[in-house]
């Protein structure tokens, strides 16, 4: 994985994102909506005033082009394979979006950029930027592309925060990702983006060394209370990458700070990770909000960072951890952790579970 990119309520600069996720800040702010919500914050990305379509393709462009240029490849390379995922994008708030149909974003994004291959466009609910990765990297190892620009975009718009307040999974108070106040979820946008290429490129953050999916189909929103899903997709992954549990040093949790998902987390982890060799959990939704088809790859990045870094930093919100959570979490501040290799998971809705493993270059 030789670059990297994105767009986010703290910014975009890479390292400046990541001080700032090390410092605990978070991007939330009061947003007026014309309906009564159960909570009116959110995590907008600042300085992007544009309708949801327009803005989901300003924020995709924005990411994408730094990831482009931090791997020094140039968009117009012939064998560059752009593949990006959304959850609903801007389809539910603007009637011309889904008329136009669900890959026509995708399409204009890579016209921008003077793109020469078609984009791939996918929707996996909240894993739709892990699984663009995923995919990415699969159609590497096949053979079929030589650099895959990979990742996840989505936007905040009226319908999506008026649809999680109706489904009760708005947190009232405050996104608090595994404390024992948990009581649900804030969203947030943003977009991120990785350059994957089967051969070395000029500059390499982290080794893609694993991929793991599985759909639990346990619901439209609920995920499967025995964690079948995400057990299997960790191990998936695992068995990619050629590891045992115990070589996981660092895991980037969902987080989405639900009751419900933050136990079926709490089940994988303790399903997987047993004795002494138990991996350092973070998670970055406090932070950036539930920025659902981005969420993947926001996460992917922030994973890279911290193996980089040598330490994750302090889940915002978190002040007195779940007792059944199982794994240690860094509670106000960063926590030193020499991993090599770490792995970051999301769920999605309708069961979607997905698991990247990176391995920390050099």
């Amino acid at each position: 994985m030789t670059g990297m990119g994105w767009s986010t309520a703290l910014g975009s600069d890479l390292q400046g994102v990541w001080q700032s996720l090390l410092a605990g800040r978070t991007g939330f702010q009061a947003m007026p909506h014309p309906r009564p919500l159960r909570n009116d914050l959110a995590a907008p990305v600042p300085g992007v005033s544009l309708p949801p379509g327009p803005r989901l393709r300003a924020l995709a462009t924005q990411a994408m082009d730094q990831a482009i240029r931090d791997a020094g490849v140039t968009p117009d390379d012939p064998s560059i394979q752009l593949i990006l995922g959304t959850s609903l994008g801007a389809w539910l708030d603007d009637p011309a979006e889904v008329s136009s149909g669900m890959d026509a974003w995708a399409r204009e994004v890579a016209g921008t950029a003077c793109m020469a291959l078609p984009a791939i466009a996918l929707s996996t609910a909240c894993s739709s930027g892990s699984d663009a990765i995923a995919f990415g990297a699969g159609l590497i190892r096949a053979g079929v592309a030589q650099t895959c620009v990979c990742g996840g975009a989505d936007v905040l718009t009226p319908a999506k925060r008026l649809g999680h307040s109706a489904l009760g999974t708005l947190s009232p108070s405050r996104l608090r990702a595994f404390d024992r106040r948990h009581d649900g979820t804030l969203l947030g946008e943003g977009a991120a983006f990785m350059v994957l290429q089967g051969r070395p490129g000029i500059r390499t953050h982290a080794r893609l060394a694993g991929v793991g999916s599985g759909n639990d189909a346990a619901g439209f929103t609920s995920p499967d209370v025995e964690a079948r899903g995400a057990v299997y997709a960790l191990r998936r992954s695992l068995a990619s990458a050629g590891l045992e549990p115990g070589a996981i040093g660092i895991i980037n949790a969902h987080g989405s700070g639900t009751p419900m998902n933050d136990a079926t987390e709490a089940i994988a982890f303790r399903t997987l990770f047993r004795g002494s060799d138990q991996p350092v959990a973070f998670a970055t939704k406090g932070h950036f909000g539930h920025t659902l088809g981005a969420t993947g790859a926001i996460e992917a990045i922030a994973t890279v960072l911290a193996l980089a870094a040598r330490q994750v930093p302090p889940v915002a919100g978190l002040e007195e951890p779940d007792p059944v959570f199982p794994l240690p979490l860094p509670v106000g501040q960063p926590l030193p952790c020499d991993a090599r290799f770490g792995a970051s998971l999301t769920l999605g809705f309708g069961g979607f579970n997905t698991s990247l493993i990176f391995e920390r270059y050099p």
